[in-house]
């Protein structure tokens, strides 16, 4: 079983800064990707940041500068660095990894639950 934990969420000002991190457990053998989404009230979901297994990185428009997606694969885990955040940063974000399983075969895309970032004075 592949689980994806997300934590760092809360409460920030605007122009504050929050990092977020996910951390993958489970019987992994390689994790080619990992992502961050994120979905307000009222709006569909949007993909945030994702880094590749080599470290390539992509970023939407809206977080361009002020967002940094990183990785440790020795600890399965992938960050955001939110900076510079704005009331329209606000929240749910969630973790998805494109993962193989021990045993090989099946690359499979996994979710965490999500964590909470709201940005408000």
């Amino acid at each position: 079983q592949v689980q994806l934990v997300e934590t760092g969420g809360g409460l920030v000002q605007p122009g504050g800064s929050l990092r977020l991190s996910c951390a993958a457990s489970g019987s992994i053998f390689s994790i080619y990707s990992m992502t961050w989404y994120r979905q307000a009230p009222g709006k569909q979901r949007e993909l945030v940041a994702t880094v590749i297994r080599e470290g390539t990185t992509n970023y939407a428009d809206s977080v361009k500068g002020r967002f940094t997606i990183s990785r440790d694969n020795a600890k399965n885990t992938v960050y955001l660095q939110m900076n510079s955040l704005k009331p329209e940063d606000t929240a749910i974000y969630y973790c998805n990894a494109h993962i193989q399983k021990v045993g090989g075969g099946r690359v499979n895309f996994y979710w965490g639950q999500g964590t909470q970032v709201t940005v408000s004075s």
